[in-house]
């Protein structure tokens, strides 16, 4: 292999030999080196979907678990199904903490319960989690789907969510000639 050198000017200092890396590619320790590739920096990538369902023990209710089992098997996306606990009556803070885990419980039992028969009806596993929710949090989630802001803070920060603006749908073109 041959070394293609620009001429060099009669007049210049004498240039330095380029000294090599490391051994080549050829492993005979001569010739060139082998320099580190950089790569440009990875962007991050968009973060799956997630599907919130709330899961009421009507007929409407397990059908949209369906759908959303597999609409999540074609997005790559994560099924939350929920189930929402009643309003306390009266005063929430006269109850007791033990009725409010015992709901809590046996709520959550119910949806698991449901889950598993829609994912054994789907065949899609792995998609899907569970949660019970008070009132309140799953109200301002859906204040949220109505157009509402809904501002999460947490120790990381603020994050406004709002409301996806639709594209206006592309003008049709017509084929020349028709």
């Amino acid at each position: 292999m041959s070394d293609i050198r620009p001429p060099r000017k009669p007049d210049s200092a004498p240039e330095a030999e380029p000294q090599p890396a490391g051994p080549s590619a050829s492993g005979d320790g001569q010739g060139p080196g082998v320099e580190p590739l950089h790569l440009p920096p990875l962007l991050p990538r968009r973060q799956n979907p997630w599907l919130v369902v709330e899961v009421d023990g009507s007929a409407a209710g397990h059908g949209a678990l369906l759908w959303a089992l597999r609409e999540a098997a074609r997005r790559e996306a994560t099924v939350v199904a929920v189930s929402v606990l009643p309003a306390p009556d009266g005063d929430p803070l006269d109850g007791s903490a033990r009725v409010q885990v015992g709901a809590h419980l046996a709520a959550h039992n119910v949806l698991e319960a449901q889950v598993l028969r829609a994912i054994a009806e789907t065949g899609v596993h792995g998609r899907s989690r569970t949660a019970v929710l008070e009132r309140p949090v799953f109200e301002a989630l859906i204040a949220a789907t109505h157009g509402a802001d809904l501002v999460v803070v947490g120790a990381q920060g603020k994050t406004l969510l709002r409301q996806a603006v639709a594209r206006p749908p592309a003008p049709r073109r017509l084929a020349r000639g028709a």
